[in-house]
């Protein structure tokens, strides 16, 4: 499982059948699931990104969570996280899982790290087509990979 990770502003998405959410400042959460994940990795990353110390304190040092920042959570499903580059100049994205593996990962995901912040987290539309408009702060991109487990 994969997951980049980026602090916001604000956040929106709009999805191909019209749905739409939006997010002030927190964090947009993309995430693509991999064939060999499991509820384990749903479980420890949400778990790791709750905690992720990226949001200013009083002094401007990047010291609190989610949390403790008063953030909102935005997960976006994004296959395109597993794409392999290697060879030639088509992406492949033969890592990624199918949707019936995916989106349960996915759905438990979204229920974990509401869980562990006590937070409602705003989603896209699983395998829509979708647009994302961002403002990130900072910048701070975090990349996360349960596979590294860094």
């Amino acid at each position: 499982m994969r997951a980049v990770i980026q602090r916001v502003k604000h956040a929106g998405v709009m999805t191909s059948s019209k749905k739409s959410a939006v997010i002030g400042y927190g964090l947009l959460i993309f995430l693509g699931v991999e064939h060999e994940d499991t509820v384990e990795d749903c479980t420890w990353l949400s778990s790791k990104i709750a905690r992720l110390r990226i949001f200013d304190d009083n002094n401007g040092v990047m010291n609190l969570d989610v949390v403790q920042a008063g953030g909102e959570i935005m997960v976006i499903s994004q296959f395109t996280l597993h794409a392999k580059t290697r060879k030639g100049n088509r992406p492949s994205y033969i890592r990624a899982a199918p949707p019936e593996v995916a989106v349960p990962l996915y759905n438990n995901f979204i229920s974990d790290i509401s869980n562990e912040t006590g937070k409602e987290v705003r989603t896209g539309e699983f395998g829509a087509k979708m647009q994302v408009e961002l403002l990130n702060d900072g910048p701070v991109t975090i990349i996360i990979d349960t596979k590294s487990k860094e």
